[in-house]
């Protein structure tokens, strides 16, 4: 009976991990910001250089590729993947909007994290209006990240 109790316990374990949802990653700015409205979710701008920042992967290998980063994320923000690559080739629009959004944060190195709230006057997006902080790489793993993130968007509980 206990060897039944706990294959029971490990398949409702794993079947737990398996049923997590993936993250998804927007590089679409204006779909972003209509989830972000819709959801009420803050956009998280993860501003990156895929191809060559050494900081934006060592944060995706200790951070972004964790399962509590996941859970955390898929709970409380609207992921947005702002790349500058030096070696892949992006569309001329992508690069434009990712151009002017490091501008418009004024982003003078990778990875930037902005946390941001969308704010709708008329047909009108303003970015700026609400933007909630900032963070890049945090020593300490998923934990340590996601409380200082914690600390800036103030999430309902």
């Amino acid at each position: 009976m206990k060897h039944l109790l706990v294959v029971v316990l490990i398949a409702f374990s794993l079947n737990g991990f398996a049923q997590q949802k993936p993250l998804e990653w927007h590089t679409d700015v204006n779909k972003a910001i209509k989830i972000s409205v819709e959801t009420e979710k803050p956009l998280f701008f993860f501003f990156t250089g895929s191809d060559w920042c050494g900081w934006c992967k060592r944060l995706q290998k200790e951070v972004f590729f964790k399962p509590e980063f996941a859970i955390w994320a898929n709970k409380n923000v609207v992921l947005v993947e702002l790349d500058f690559p030096r070696r892949t080739k992006l569309s001329a629009e992508l690069q434009k909007q990712n151009r002017e959004l490091g501008q418009m944060f004024g982003v003078r190195g990778y990875p930037t994290i902005w946390f941001v709230t969308p704010v709708i006057n008329g047909k009108q997006v303003d970015l700026l209006e609400k933007k909630l902080g900032s963070q890049g790489y945090v020593a300490g793993g998923p934990n340590a990240w996601i409380a200082g993130a914690n600390k800036i968007i103030k999430p309902k509980k």
